[in-house]
């Protein structure tokens, strides 16, 4: 992974920080994207202690919020001219409706929108540090997903596996439709099932969520095997041309069948652009 430059949302713990050790320990450059300051430095320096890869850096940023998300690629764009690897890891669980800073339900905001507005921002640099891969980190909960696009955020009816659920359907949705209108770049898009991994997944819901996330643990496997996906996909010479699958274990695998409808990816697609353009007043500015 030697002058390849990688980035990873979602780093400081978990999965991500598992893939962003591991690509450093590769040799490639690694930029952690993290929400909270002191961890997100601390990890960085992990990495780099750990590695002794000096080619480690972070940038700040929620990326529930799409302004923090432009501000993020536009920091990344400063600072790289490639980017040979883009890891959408970041990903919550809510157990009640909240909205985001833009006036989106919070779990489509952050578990999809920033996946889609993010690659977008980036698609340009990647394609033309081509080969490129994309790898979106979505779950097996996809199967209790469906797309009512009447009601994609919940107002009218919301559940926090729900819209789980639906959010991870459409990170495979996303990438399907990212993989056609990608044919022929050398820019390759897969998604993958981590596993249910031993993390602080759910624990950002008080003590409700941290309960739940104990009994979650007590059958899950370990951030480092849970990563073993999300690395072999970006790093394999086995899938360099490999595009548009869902993989669960190192495999491809059938996802559901909702995911592999073209119309309903072309539908998300839509309403995605339509939910990251600027506002009147940024327009103006």
């Amino acid at each position: 992974m030697k002058g390849k430059v990688c980035l990873v949302t979602g780093a400081t713990g978990g999965i991500g920080k598992v893939t962003a050790l591991e690509l450093a320990r590769q040799g490639a450059t690694v930029v952690i994207i993290g929400r909270h300051p002191l961890r997100t430095e601390g990890v960085t320096e992990m990495i780099k202690r750990e590695t002794g890869n000096p080619n480690v850096s972070y940038i700040l940023a929620d990326l529930s919020k799409q302004a923090e998300v432009r501000r993020a690629a536009a920091e990344f764009l400063s600072q790289h001219n490639q980017l040979h690897i883009l890891v959408n890891n970041a990903g919550a669980f809510y157990t009640s409706r909240q909205e985001s800073a833009d006036g989106i339900e919070l779990t489509m905001a952050l578990n999809h929108l920033a996946y889609f507005l993010l690659t977008d921002l980036l698609l340009d640099t990647l394609k033309a540090s081509a080969p490129a891969r994309i790898i979106n980190v979505s779950s097996d909960a996809h199967r209790m997903g469906s797309m009512d696009f009447n009601d994609l955020e919940g107002k009218r009816k919301w559940g926090g596996w729900r819209m789980y659920g639906r959010s991870k359907l459409a990170n495979i949705l996303f990438t399907k439709e990212l993989a056609r209108r990608l044919a022929g770049t050398d820019v390759t898009v897969n998604c993958l099932h981590p596993g249910v991994v031993a993390t602080g997944f759910a624990a950002n819901n008080g003590l409700l969520g941290t309960v739940f996330r104990k009994l979650l643990d007590l059958g899950s496997i370990s951030a480092e095997k849970g990563a073993e996906t999300t690395l072999y996909l970006a790093t394999s010479p086995e899938v360099e041309h490999v595009t548009g699958l869902y993989f669960d274990k190192k495999k491809p695998r059938e996802s559901s069948p909702i995911s592999n409808d073209q119309a309903a990816a072309e539908k998300l697609w839509q309403w995605s652009e339509q939910k990251v353009q600027p506002t009147s007043n940024q327009q103006a500015a």
